[in-house]
């Protein structure tokens, strides 16, 4: 998408993922912080009410606003919907059009603060923009979009009778709108999730992101089979920072399961890798063929409605990597299944010439040379992991490294992603262009018996004023006090609140 008002000052932020503690399959698991949703409310009620340098606030939310996949809710009494798989039974509802609609207004029961901020933010004259993520995909279902459209329009029209136009009318939803790829000011910003360029979360075709198994629904992602499959149903599994997790890291927690949780695990992880090359399979049918062939008629109209031209919109698919499960030898090293495949071999071999050693000397040496091979063949699987994965939710280097790109593609003085969590700034373009991570607003409560607390949320956003002489940012967290320039670390440090980034 791109704005027809240049002139607005922007408001951008990402990864709030709103909804991520529902969960109907494992109930005691972590909750949100309800000290992120306050602060969140507070900064939507401090931009409605300060002035800005252009015609009106449009605040951009990156991805992620809503966490679709995370969540693992149950269908309610009598609600219609697709026919439920017996994986939507298992795990709760799917990513299908009606599904979405369910779950949206499941969060804004759970987090009805945010919500009625953000209608009084849209109600006051102020534009919101909601660029699609990983984790809320559903937003390309326009009964998804239409369900959000309402329950803000409702809620303005309840905070504010009398406010600007006809509040919870028409003018608030002309207000409110969706990117599904990206959002681009020219020469002020390109802003979009990131996820296209991580292969643990990509979807083989942005604009068609359906499954090719059945167009009702969306194509998994191997994120999103490993969310649902593994880390919802098992205690004790992160649902941030399970890509980090090793194959140690899963032997300690299937010690700490006991023998009945470390066969549900087993179960668990099989049923999963069955998944992921069920997706890959369905690649390879003549629905797929179909979908790409929508996918281009679909991005040939995008080129068209907002002029950006046809080849450009193809070299930036370009930039995009293709999903894990497209890759035989990348769905055997996500789920670690190439390391375990290499242990067994290795300790069954080491196994066998020891005991052969009670006999013959030489295969004590043999027995040293399986260790060493072994040891290798675990840092060079390690290197390869690496080189396609990227180190989980810290994948910075990749999405900086494609900003570049993107800034020689769309023009701006800000290219701004999300989807790592870590907040960052840094010049890209040969200086040409600053590249900023807005970070997150996701915060885990801390727990009584934790062992370390939950890392604190880095509540960053960044501010673009429309200037004659070009645009400024101030890259900016929120505190107790109002807004404070964002130090580099979680907790935000005093400062003048109206430093420029120039």
């Amino acid at each position: 998408m791109v704005n027809s008002e240049p002139g607005e000052s922007l408001l951008i932020l990402s990864d709030v993922h709103l909804g991520n503690d529902l969960n109907d399959v494992a109930p005691d698991g972590a909750r949100r912080s309800a000290r992120v949703d306050a602060d969140l409310a507070s900064l939507l009620h401090h931009y409605r009410a300060t002035p800005c340098a252009g015609t009106r606030w449009r605040l951009v939310i990156a991805g992620d606003f809503i966490d679709f996949v995370g969540m693992a809710i149950r269908a309610p009494e009598g609600e219609s919907g697709p026919r439920r798989t017996e994986e939507e039974r298992a795990h709760g509802l799917g990513n299908a059009a009606d599904d979405g609609r369910i779950k949206l207004r499941a969060v804004a029961a759970r987090h009805p603060g945010v919500f009625e901020a953000l209608a009084d933010f849209v109600a006051a004259g102020h534009a919101l923009t909601i660029v699609h993520g990983n984790h809320d995909v559903e937003f390309h279902w326009d009964a998804v979009k239409e369900e959000l459209r309402a329950l803000l329009a409702d809620l303005a029209r309840r905070a504010r009778p009398g406010g600007v136009g006809d509040p919870g009318g028409s003018d608030v939803l002309a207000r409110i709108d969706f990117a599904p790829w990206f959002y681009y000011v020219g020469g002020v910003a390109y802003i979009e999730h990131g996820h296209q360029y991580d292969t643990l979360c990509s979807t083989e075709h942005v604009m068609a992101p359906m499954s090719p198994l059945d167009h009702r629904r969306i194509m998994r992602t191997f994120s999103d089979v490993l969310l649902r499959w593994v880390v919802r149903p098992t205690r004790g599994v992160p649902e941030y920072g399970h890509d980090r997790m090793g194959l140690f890291d899963y032997v300690l927690l299937a010690a700490r399961l006991g023998f009945v949780g470390l066969v549900r695990l087993g179960c668990r992880f099989a049923a999963a890798v069955v998944e992921l090359f069920r997706v890959r399979r369905s690649y390879l049918t003549d629905a797929a063929r179909a979908l790409r062939e929508e996918h281009d008629r679909r991005m040939a109209a995008l080129a068209v409605a907002t002029r950006v031209g046809l080849d450009r919109l193809r070299a930036l698919a370009a930039l995009q990597v293709p999903p894990v499960t497209r890759s035989i030898p990348k769905i055997l090293a996500s789920v670690l299944l190439d390391r375990l495949a290499v242990g067994i071999v290795a300790t069954a071999a080491i196994a066998g010439l020891v005991g052969a050693g009670r006999h013959h000397a030489w295969a004590w040496g043999l027995a040293g040379a399986v260790a060493l091979a072994w040891w290798l063949a675990i840092r060079h699987l390690a290197a390869q992991r690496r080189a396609w994965f990227g180190e989980g939710l810290d994948n910075h280097e990749a999405l900086a490294e494609r900003a570049g790109h993107l800034a020689s593609l769309f023009p701006a003085a800000f290219v701004v992603m999300g989807h790592t969590h870590t907040p960052a700034m840094v010049p890209v373009a040969r200086g040409g262009a600053t590249y900023v991570n807005v970070g997150s607003w996701h915060e885990a409560e801390a727990r009584q018996g934790d062992a370390s607390p939950p890392a604190r949320a880095a509540r960053t956003h960044l501010v673009i004023h429309p200037d004659p002489a070009g645009p400024t940012g101030e890259f900016l967290t929120w505190s107790a006090g109002g807004p404070r320039v964002f130090s580099g670390q979680a907790s935000p440090v005093s400062g003048p609140a109206d430093e420029k980034l120039e």
